[in-house]
């Protein structure tokens, strides 16, 4: 008898949560079997839709959530006691499963039915996509909190999805996904042994479930999967003493690899994609239990609805029509995958064992945090060299425009008018609701964050009195306060020094034309936590001999200018990759030019269609990047160049 497939998933959610409840819906029309909610980045860094760091970020790489009313119209007439929702949520996880089961209870749903996962790691947000709100410590506590709380109130829920898909995202090797991701699920469960009964404990280690990234190096992913479930199996036996095999099986859903798919001929993306389904498919003994594909034409903007469904049918099929789900395991005894998993699984434990020695998952976080930027660096600089292939890229890069991308509605569009709309609706809801109510709900959720209690319980009650997203994130910050990750970029140059002696020495001459070191800002205005391109350009100009100035992520366009007019770069960079680089680029130009320092030149890089780059250029922006710029060192010389102007400028 054939198995069954896995949980057919596509990651949507956009503008506001009716529009996303209409995707959704017309989605499982077309035979998707669950939901993969994705969030805008002012809801899952714990911020309403009106606040000042949410400008321009609404409803554009996922849904605004603020309040009771927009997770109820996201939900609308999808009965969740028959869905399994997969929310892809971090620092606000406990909010937005709060809010979820504040929904459910009003449809009536038995709350013990609800199955799903949500997602709650917060130790890759350090390391990869930037969404934290709070330090290691309480954040951790507050991941436990969520798993004790569905141990009794919700058993088929998973409360963790350990995330290594954003670790490859950002340059992880396999044996760093499957060190960091198996350390993160150690420093969980080291917590939660204290939150839960003993005998309880093996059936939450049963509940935890992954999230990884497939690649384009097939064989080697597949691989990899394979020896995250041995690895696994190891770690729940010997460190946690669980004897039940049921409790003891890797259980993960699967996104296959973003970061590969190309901006040039991109309808060579569909290959790669199905390519990397496989990895996580043919493996019976490693098979993927839910898998979301990305849209061929992510690299471009927002997928339409059909490219979307395009992805689906590519499941569809490869389940459907094929025989694959009538087989046992393609290759046990292979020597050459036994071979390979054996390999990985010595690296990952290499990796592991260095972690420990630091403390474990939360005390390693800056050491995890160089490594990747250190990985994906050699990624990029392969790339460049020609060493790393990539079909239409660096080899065969002529060829025929593809019709898929021509015409004005070849990419979706952000409703313009849907930040607004949301900002209108949220301060209707809270005209009408029961401030009282809602003030003795953040009481007692502030005295349960202070006394160690549990938070799940008053998350919920303020959910239902009507709190939003900012105010419970409000009370999160005053009690256990705001965190900064580590960069992951040294100030101090790196010892890389090939190909890059041309431009040093231009570096040199411009600098003492200047009568100092060129110095150039790296900066990351909104809420965007995709750090990767920003940490590669400061390292490689670090490497080139510039002076640089990286602070990190969440920055507002003032406190940029602060920076400029303390540190007076001679280049200023903005990385934006969420879509909302025309309203924070134009603000922090007005800025500028009211500071009278709109002379230095300024750089954009991010996910920027050719017409907003145009506007972008209308408005003083020297340069415009986006992912088909992939020479550092072509990138490099035009900043040398923009300096060097500078300095004749000023003569």
């Amino acid at each position: 008898m054939a198995d069954q497939p896995w949980l057919f998933r596509t990651y949507a959610g956009h503008s506001t949560a009716e529009a996303s409840n209409a995707l959704y819906r017309g989605n499982l029309a077309k035979g998707q079997t669950g939901l993969s909610v994705a969030f805008d980045l002012p809801t899952q860094t714990g911020y309403d839709s009106d606040h000042e760091l949410a400008r321009g970020e609404v409803g554009k790489v996922g849904v605004p959530i603020c309040h009771l009313g927009d997770m109820r119209m996201l939900f609308a007439d999808i009965p969740l006691d028959q869905m399994n929702t997969s929310m892809t949520i971090n620092a606000t996880a406990p909010w937005l499963l709060a809010l979820y089961i504040a929904v459910a209870e009003e449809q009536g749903a038995d709350v013990r039915a609800l199955q799903g996962t949500v997602q709650n790691d917060i130790i890759k947000e350090y390391l990869s996509r930037g969404t934290y709100i709070c330090p290691p410590e309480p954040s951790l506590r507050m991941i436990t909190d969520v798993a004790a709380y569905t141990r009794q109130h919700l058993p088929k829920w998973n409360p963790m999805n350990i995330c290594s898909y954003h670790l490859q995202e950002a340059g992880a090797t396999p044996e760093q996904e499957l060190a960091f991701a198996l350390a993160t699920a150690q420093a969980v469960l080291d917590d939660l042994k204290g939150k839960v009964a003993p005998e309880d404990f093996p059936a939450m280690v049963g509940r935890i479930s992954f999230f990884v990234n497939a690649g384009i190096r097939f064989v080697t992913e597949m691989c990899k999967m394979r020896a995250f479930v041995e690895l696994w199996d190891e770690i729940c036996q010997v460190r946690y003493g669980v004897e039940d095999p049921k409790y003891r099986r890797f259980r993960y859903g699967v996104q296959v690899n973003s970061l590969g798919l190309t901006e040039q001929q991109p309808e060579n993306n569909v290959y790669r994609i199905l390519i990397e389904m496989l990895a996580v498919t043919l493996s019976k003994k490693s098979r993927a239990r839910a898998v979301q594909l990305p849209a061929w034409n992510e690299a471009l903007g927002l997928p339409r609805p059909w490219d979307q469904q395009w992805s689906l049918r590519m499941q569809q099929v490869l389940a459907y029509e094929t025989d694959l789900l009538e087989y046992e395991d393609l290759f046990d005894g292979s020597p050459v995958v036994a071979a390979k998993v054996e390999e990985l699984k010595s690296g990952a434990r290499a990796e592991l064992a260095q972690i420990d020695a630091m403390g474990g998952a939360v005390g390693a976080i800056e050491y995890m945090k160089g490594r990747l930027v250190e990985s994906n660096a050699e990624r990029i600089g392969g790339i460049e060299s020609g060493e790393t292939t990539v079909v239409g890229v660096n080899r065969w890069e002529e060829g025929e425009d593809s019709p898929l991308t021509a015409g004005d509605d070849a990419i979706m569009v952000a409703d313009a008018e849907a930040e607004a709309d949301q900002i209108a609706r949220l301060a209707t809801w809270r005209e009408a609701r029961d401030g009282n109510a809602v003030q003795k709900a953040l009481v007692a959720l502030r005295e349960a964050a202070k006394r160690g209690l549990n938070i799940m319980g008053p998350s919920i009650e303020a959910a239902k009195a009507g709190a939003t997203t900012g105010e419970w994130a409000d009370v999160i910050r005053q009690v256990f306060g705001q965190y900064r990750a580590p960069t992951g970029v040294s100030p101090l140059p790196s010892n890389r020094t090939e190909g890059l002696d041309d431009i040093r020495a231009r570096v040199d001459a411009v600098s003492n034309t200047l009568g100092q070191r060129m110095t150039f800002l790296v900066a990351k205005p909104g809420l965007d936590g995709h750090s990767n391109g920003a940490e590669q350009i400061a390292s490689r100009a670090r490497d080139c001999g510039m002076a640089i100035i990286y602070e990190g992520i969440r920055l507002t366009p003032a406190e940029i200018l602060e920076t400029v007019r303390s540190e007076t770069p001679h280049v200023i960079g903005l990385s934006i990759l969420s879509g909302s680089h025309i309203p924070l680029v134009e603000t922090l130009m007005e800025l500028l030019r009211k500071a009278e320092l709109d002379h230095i030149p300024v750089v954009v890089g991010g996910i920027v269609p050719d017409e907003d780059a145009v506007r972008l250029k209308s408005i003083g922006v020297a340069k415009v990047y986006t992912p088909k710029d992939f020479r550092l060192g072509d990138i490099m010389n035009d900043l040398v160049d923009l300096a060097s102007a500078e300095s004749i400028a000023a003569e």
